[in-house]
């Protein structure tokens, strides 16, 4: 007779019902990550927690457009979110060392990350832009304008905005600020002239700070990429349901309430 686990059934009660009007039910085979969250009824999220609008740390609350959908998911489960600090140069050996279960907070969607990670459905497509102070928007208009010895770039360290940077702005003053939600208003006090980073945050920082300009909006470095979040992917009832429950809310138009709320 054809079965399916426990905590498959615990999980998705209403949907399996609905389901089994329309025929039987494949087997579903245990997996240890699915088992030890629906067992702890807790969803292990790591962020870096400075990535406007994403996911960012403040007034003693983590908030953003990541932890919203994040909850949503946890909802769905039936489970408690545990969130785990984690950052941008620590990310991979925070991955590997199994510190969580699901990495969100603006994290691109790269083959280098495809190599060890699995990743849920794209969203939020950007480019790369350039944040400056708008009294310089004249002056940054090129690639090669930002690649000058005279331009002060401040680089966050351990993502792929960092990569660029140490690829294309060579001949640039380079220096390196370990907290990304602060180069903005470094930026906008002349302690540097331009910030690497992508469309939504320099959306984000210009409208907070007058003073800042979104270079290369129309126009961006790269070609489009796309955020997603980065799951383990050791079990893969654990990933097959994750990418379910994002399915669902997308469906239910929840992915896009939160969109229209946070990256518009």
């Amino acid at each position: 007779m054809l079965r399916i686990t426990s905590r498959l059934t615990a999980v998705f009660a209403g949907s399996l019902l609905a389901l089994s009007l329309c025929g039987p039910l494949p087997e579903a085979e245990a997996g240890a990550r699915l088992d030890k969250i629906m067992q702890t009824k807790t969803l292990r999220v790591g962020t870096p927690g400075d990535y406007r609008p994403f996911s960012m740390h403040e007034d003693g609350k983590i908030t953003g457009h990541d932890i919203e959908v994040i909850e949503k998911i946890a909802g769905e489960l039936g489970v408690k979110v545990e969130y785990v600090q984690s950052s941008w140069p620590t990310l991979a050996k925070d991955y590997a060392d199994d510190k969580f279960d699901v990495a969100v907070g603006g994290i691109t969607r790269t083959g280098a990350r495809f190599a060890f990670a699995d990743f849920l459905p794209a969203y939020a497509p950007f480019g790369k832009v350039a944040l400056v102070r708008k009294a310089d928007k004249d002056r940054f208009t090129t690639l090669g304008s930002l690649n000058q010895p005279d331009v002060r770039v401040i680089k966050n360290p351990g993502g792929s905005n960092e990569i660029f940077v140490d690829t294309h702005l060579t001949k640039a003053r380079v220096s390196l600020h370990p907290n990304n939600a602060e180069i903005p208003h470094m930026i906008a006090e002349g302690k540097g002239d331009v910030m690497i980073t992508e469309t939504n945050e320099a959306i984000i920082y210009s409208k907070l700070d007058e003073r800042l300009h979104p270079a290369f909006l129309d126009n961006p470095l790269t070609p489009v990429n796309y955020m997603g979040f980065m799951l383990q992917k050791d079990d893969p009832d654990y990933v097959r349901l994750m990418n379910f429950v994002w399915d669902l809310l997308g469906r239910r138009g929840e992915l896009g309430k939160s969109a229209d709320a946070w990256l518009k």
